[in-house]
């Protein structure tokens, strides 16, 4: 089976397809991957074959990826949430398509289209557990469930803890907030370890020291080890720690985060900040009960196990032929 996937080129929304379509290309599958060359160097590292289709650099057009369906005529697309340009592409060429999500399903209104109002009636392969997924969502949507694997590039550091992770993501972290959480979280009592994303460490100044910082760490690694994730919401971040069981505190900035962090806390699994709120004595006290409540911690121990027990990209992976 030809099976070609398609990205935004952003970590965000490469990395949770990485792992079905590694799975795919064990399974026998001839896969490769259609994103810009941002996130080739991943995706070339698991033996993917990425290329960019026609101009495109971080969004897909449909007209960028026509020529390439009708090259290679795959047998099906995955297309994650945030191109819908390659799901109008693979319908119009009458190629069998399937969304990929990154997380919960988006609300509308944060700058990307609802992939049933671009092309309905798809199924979507799902890393969201259904106990955090969107309600309406789940009653009215095609479901392939699909456990999500955290995908980081290997990291040179090792980890030991216990420990708190903090990040702000590439996105959205600002050195104001940053700093306002590492003086909240330095007196936890508990190694904190930084990454700080698009903003450089050295913007931070002098760190108290219990407190390191690096632009980049290698989030799989590191989160089964940490007893409290304090980060902006991100969807890749926040199903990492879930998937780890590990309590969150989340301070969204912007996107999707807002919905995210909301579903957390109903669930139990963590609490939430909105920004008119996270000072850091706000931040200190609610990272001081997540880690001391043993409630947080059995609630998301009990979504690491609901993850746990969903269909592993190596399951679907051989089921793709029958599933399409």
């Amino acid at each position: 089976m030809r099976v070609l996937f398609a990205s935004l080129a952003s970590v965000g929304h490469t990395y949770p397809l990485i792992p079905l379509a590694v799975a795919a290309r064990a399974a026998g599958h001839e896969v490769r991957f259609a994103a810009g060359e941002n996130v080739h160097e991943p995706l070339a590292a698991n033996g993917l074959l990425p290329f960019r289709p026609a101009d495109a650099f971080y969004e897909i057009y449909a007209e960028d990826l026509a020529p390439e369906l009708a090259r290679w005529r795959p047998d099906l697309v995955v297309h994650g949430w945030g191109v819908p340009g390659a799901a109008t592409a693979a319908a119009g060429a009458g190629i069998a398509g399937a969304w990929h999500g990154f997380g919960r399903m988006f609300p509308a209104g944060i700058g990307l289209e609802l992939p049933d109002d671009v092309v309905p009636g798809l199924p979507h392969l799902d890393i969201c557990p259904p106990s955090l997924q969107d309600r309406a969502f789940l009653a009215a949507t095609d479901r392939i469930e699909l456990r999500p694997v955290p995908y980081a590039e290997p990291g040179p550091r090792s980890w030991a803890g216990p420990l708190v992770y903090l990040t702000l993501g590439t996105a959205f972290g600002t050195p104001e907030l940053l700093r306002t959480a590492i003086t909240a979280l330095a007196g936890l009592g508990v190694p904190v370890v930084v990454a700080t994303g698009r903003v450089s460490p050295s913007d931070l100044g002098p760190l108290p020291d219990t407190v390191s910082a690096y632009p980049w760490v290698a989030q799989a690694d590191l989160l089964p080890h940490a007893t409290l994730a304090v980060h902006h919401g991100g969807s890749g971040t926040m199903m990492s720690a879930l998937a780890a069981g590990v309590p969150q505190l989340l301070l969204p900035q912007g996107a999707d985060q807002f919905a995210n962090a909301e579903a957390l806390h109903t669930a139990g699994v963590g609490a939430r900040l909105l920004p008119q709120d996270a000072s850091a004595d706000a931040i200190a006290d609610h990272a001081a009960k997540l880690l001391s409540d043993p409630a947080y911690r059995d609630s998301a121990r009990g979504v690491a196990e609901e993850i746990a027990r969903m269909p592993s990209p190596d399951e679907v992976a051989r089921r793709l032929p029958e599933l399409f």
